[in-house]
């Protein structure tokens, strides 16, 4: 059933009004030029991004809640278990959705924590700005707009935490950035958008029928778990160094359906012993093979000494996956049965 909303997004007098929060963290969308600096800088508030699309005053009454102000590489776990804790008191409140704004470089890895950790009916959009807000073409406004459209939207409820860049919705366990610069950045490979905007309308024509749903207690500390990209050649040097290090857990970007060069299969059996080592391919779609290969470093040989399959997750997700799920003190049989969902 569509929401009720005019051709331009607003809400038709006599409805009661919706309340979206806008949680900003910093990134590109807030990024502008700062006295001294060379570069833009992350400096606009949650409110400053609020009065330059007045248009929302129109969807709903947007609460502003200025985060955190970084660059997304210099978010960590513990900003978004934070994030996550304020967005379930928010919903908790009787927000009707909420909308999460930052940098696009680790968007889609916020998105999917967020999925895991929120786990309630009412939408939650995360977008971004490929263009900072002093570009010709910026398209922050856009995105914003669009992003609170779909959280204020009664059609968009159900479907879990979404990313919304270019009028387009991406399911967060689906989407990846892949391109450096275009505003088209945002892709879902394999399954393509759950809907679009238009006119101020969300259209969703699909809805993810699994997703990972974790508590964390608050009291865990962050698990460590490395990421190794294994390629043509590969001497395994990094899979070495790892052993020597205080990681709690590993996960192995392998090569085509989950397959890595025969040398380093000791050092990854090694590793089984001693700690989670999760196997996901470096192709960025698909999910890692179980029985088709035999040979040395082939799935089937890697999933015989002890490693677990990531299915459908892509290294940089099943790393964050990996780190909820040891901070849960999850069983191996846990770990497998989350990464087969």
């Amino acid at each position: 059933m569509q929401s009720q909303r005019n051709s331009d997004g607003a809400i038709p007098s006599g409805l009661p009004r919706k309340r979206v929060t806008l949680f900003t963290l910093g990134g590109t969308i807030a990024s502008v030029h700062s006295q001294g600096a060379d570069g833009v800088l992350p400096r606009l508030t949650a409110a400053d991004l609020i009065r330059a699309v007045p248009q929302l005053d129109a969807v709903a009454e947007v609460r502003a809640v200025t985060f955190r102000q970084l660059p997304s590489v210099d978010l960590r776990l513990p900003d978004v278990l934070a994030l996550a804790a304020e967005i379930r008191q928010e919903l908790a409140g009787g927000a009707d959705g909420v909308v999460v704004t930052q940098g696009t470089d680790t968007l889609e890895e916020t998105a999917f924590l967020l999925d895991c950790l929120v786990d309630h009916d009412a939408p939650v959009v995360v977008t971004g700005a490929m263009r900072n807000p002093e570009l010709p073409g910026a398209d922050g406004p856009a995105n914003l707009l669009a992003a609170v459209q779909v959280a204020a939207s009664t059609t968009c409820r159900g479907i879990g935490t979404v990313v919304v860049m270019n009028d387009e919705i991406h399911a967060a366990q689906c989407v990846k950035k892949t391109n450096t610069a275009s505003p088209a950045t945002f892709q879902s490979p394999g399954t393509g958008p759950l809907g679009w905007v238009v006119e101020g309308r969300p259209r969703v024509l699909f809805h993810p029928r699994q997703r990972w749903r974790l508590s964390v207690p608050p009291e865990a500390a962050p698990a460590p778990v490395a990421l190794v990209r294994l390629g043509l050649g590969d001497d395994g040097w990094l899979l070495q160094a790892v052993a020597e290090l205080p990681y709690q857990g590993v996960v192995v970007e392998a090569c085509g359906g989950g397959h890595v060069p025969s040398w380093t299969v000791d050092t990854l059996a090694s590793l089984a012993q001693r700690m989670p080592v999760v196997l996901a391919s470096r192709t960025g779609s698909g999910e890692v093979l179980r029985a088709t290969y035999g040979f040395p470093g082939s799935e089937r040989d890697l999933l015989a000494r002890g490693l677990v399959a990531a299915g459908r997750l892509d290294g940089v997700k099943a790393r964050l996956l990996l780190q909820l799920l040891l901070m849960r003190g999850a069983s191996r049989a846990d770990m497998e049965a989350a990464f087969q969902m």
